[in-house]
């Protein structure tokens, strides 16, 4: 019986997989090509997908289990089972040049798009889309929304110029500003969204509503903004990278108001606010809230914020709650009030971290916060409070910067401020 099992197992020889292989517009599978192909058990697969002109590679569909990288053109599958995959493309760099171009990013939400120009009320399509007779008065429609596959996920370049006049205004709505929702991948730089008016529930900012695991790079905001809960100048909720960005205007809400950020589960760097903050719950000049319990931690460094700050509880001139997050190098010096868990810098900072950070006790009213160290304002303008926390600072003239830091003070004149901002 032994003899005729061995005899039985060779004949049958290994075991082979179908490889079925397709695509969708825009390229090509080049390696191994496109149709069913058999390959023995645990053959590894090389996979080369060739985009055409105009379009660019989106990611590896189907049976996809055991494909090193769905999300690279170049990639490898072994052969486990029989596979079906699908390679998906889309067009690739879209220029935006007038409110109906922009208005289409909604249509191609995984796409590299580029802004060509500057948008304003003046600009073909603003009062059908962007203005406040749009949409029965809504204003414009948000790009992307909090429910998948709908956010966005594509690259946005703005090339420095401005998105100007943007109105929004849906009190009822969730995930609200230019973008609604911007999830992993997703890329927004070098864009401003500039006197703007945007109102909404939950999740709101001029540029948008909410961010996870997603890039926002040099971009800044100004206007008003108003809403209920997770509701900040430049996005609501950030739980992906803010960088080099700052906010300008005045951001009101109930729960979770800030500056830049309502609520952050990020990471907040090289940014700033100014203007008003007024909220209830967790109310900071550039953070409401650093860290959401369980919904994660934050980090906010080398930023800083003036925006005067109004609340009730947890109110900061920075973060006005600090959950369980981190605070380093960073400074406030807006006028701060509220009634309980007020603090210069900090509210209330539960089980956080808050190092080589300072506000101004003059300027804010207040000579106490949660962590921070506090500094008269003389102090504040002085290169040694900053240097002896071992801050990436150097001294400059007058309308000159140097940008080999990270930040600049004019000594004795100014409070330090980030290298790569306009020249005092």
């Amino acid at each position: 019986m032994t003899m005729v099992l061995i005899a039985t197992t060779a004949a049958c020889g290994p075991i082979q997989y179908n490889l079925t292989v397709s695509s969708t517009e825009g390229g090509a599978v080049i390696e191994p090509g496109q149709g069913t192909f058999s390959y023995d058990r645990g053959t590894l697969v090389n996979l080369v997908a060739e985009t055409w002109e105009g379009y660019h590679f989106v990611n590896w569909t189907g049976d996809v289990s055991t494909i090193a990288n769905v999300n690279a053109d170049a990639t490898t599958i072994t052969m486990n089972g029989h596979y079906s995959i699908t390679a998906n493309f889309a067009p690739g760099n879209l220029e935006i040049r007038t409110w109906y171009d922009l208005d289409a990013v909604r249509d191609n939400l995984s796409c590299n798009h580029t802004l060509m120009n500057d948008l304003d009320s003046t600009t073909p399509g603003y009062e059908e889309l962007a203005g406040p007779t749009a949409n029965g008065g809504k204003g414009w429609q948000p790009i992307g929304t909090d429910i998948d596959p709908f956010t966005f996920t594509g690259s946005f370049d703005g090339q420095g110029y401005k998105i100007c006049d943007l109105f929004i205004n849906r009190p009822g709505a969730d995930a609200v500003g230019l973008f609604g929702a911007v999830a992993p991948l997703g890329v927004i730089k070098d864009v401003a969204v500039v006197n703007a008016t945007v109102t909404g529930n939950l999740f709101v900012g001029v540029l948008a509503g909410g961010g996870a695991d997603s890039t926002v790079s040099n971009s800044y905001s100004t206007g008003n903004v108003t809403g209920g809960q997770c509701v900040g100048g430049l996005l609501g909720w950030n739980a992906g990278n803010v960088s080099d960005s700052y906010f300008s205007g005045s951001v009101t809400g109930d729960q979770g108001v800030g500056g830049l950020v309502g609520a952050n589960t990020g990471n907040v760097s090289n940014s700033y606010s100014t203007g008003n903050v007024t909220g209830n719950v967790g109310v900071g000049g550039l953070a409401g809230g650093n860290g959401l319990g369980p919904y994660g931690s934050g980090t906010v460094s080398n930023s800083y914020s003036t925006c005067s700050v109004t609340g009730n509880d947890y109110v900061g001139g920075l973060v006005g709650k600090n959950d369980g997050s981190t605070v380093t190098n960073s400074y406030s010096t807006g006028s701060i009030s509220g009634n309980s868990s007020v603090g210069g810098l900090v509210g209330l900072n539960y089980e956080g971290t808050v190092s080589n950070s300072f506000w101004d006790t003059e300027t804010s009213g207040q000579s106490t916060s949660d962590g921070g160290t506090g500094k008269n304002t003389t102090e504040m303008k002085n290169i040694a409070t900053f240097s002896g926390a071992a801050w990436n600072i150097i001294a400059v003239a007058l309308n000159e910067t140097n940008l080999a830091y990270i930040w600049n003070i004019v000594n004795n004149i100014t409070y330090p401020f980030l290298s790569w901002q306009p020249t005092f």
